[in-house]
């Protein structure tokens, strides 16, 4: 197989598209404010470090109190509209699991909104957690994070593997003693994220199961 006991997968572009229900909330939430709506790379390009700072990034400081619970109510009306796995993600997770590797979700996503899609999407039933924003007082790439969720998973970051698709994830994985492999699904260019120091970066979920034999 290989040297890692567990892996550990970002939401959003790693293990899942959302990217049109997260498009379609900010849309929602900036009209309206008044404010003409995001285009789908504005929105990809704001995402990754939480969705309050994706929200003030796209309305700006001054009316992110009043973004908020205008983007909240819409998103947990819609949040699980328009949402799937990536190609390769349920048989890479079946594969893994099937192998007795503990597995986790590790995310910016809100936690709740994080275990709402798992179930939504049949998943849950593979993971031995799923960790996201508002579970604990910290977010990637705090290494308190890290530390987190490997403790809940009675994990080492010695055999511990992150998959990510963002630099918060990169430098998360690494300020928690552990690597990662990004894959381009996401929110980054293959060479952006080999300058942030992916450890390895493929095109997909599919291409990083080939290399761990799955």
């Amino acid at each position: 197989m290989s040297a890692y006991a567990t892996f550990l997968f970002d939401l959003d572009g790693t293990l899942i598209d959302h990217f049109a229900a997260i498009h379609r909330a900010h849309t929602h939430t900036m009209t309206q404010l008044g404010l003409p709506p995001p285009t789908l790379e504005q929105v990809r390009r704001a995402v990754g470090a939480g969705v309050e700072v994706a929200i003030e990034r796209l309305v700006g400081p001054a009316r992110l109190a009043a973004a908020i619970p205008i983007y909240h109510e819409f998103w947990q009306r819609t949040m699980l509209e328009n949402v799937a796995l990536m190609p390769g993600a349920r048989a890479l997770l079946a594969a893994l699991h099937a192998r007795g590797a503990k597995l986790g979700v590790f995310t910016n996503k809100l936690g709740s909104s994080s275990r709402a899609v798992c179930d939504h999407l049949g998943i849950t039933p593979l993971l031995e957690a799923v960790v996201g924003a508002k579970d604990t007082p910290w977010l990637k790439p705090q290494p308190e994070f890290a530390a987190h969720i490997l403790k809940l998973l009675g994990a080492t970051p010695a055999t511990t593997l992150l998959f990510g698709d963002s630099p918060y994830d990169v430098q998360a994985a690494h300020n928690g003693g552990f690597p990662c492999w990004a894959v381009t699904t996401g929110t980054h260019t293959a060479d952006e994220l080999r300058h942030a120091g992916a450890d390895r970066v493929f095109p997909d979920l599919l291409a990083a199961a080939r290399e761990l034999g799955c």
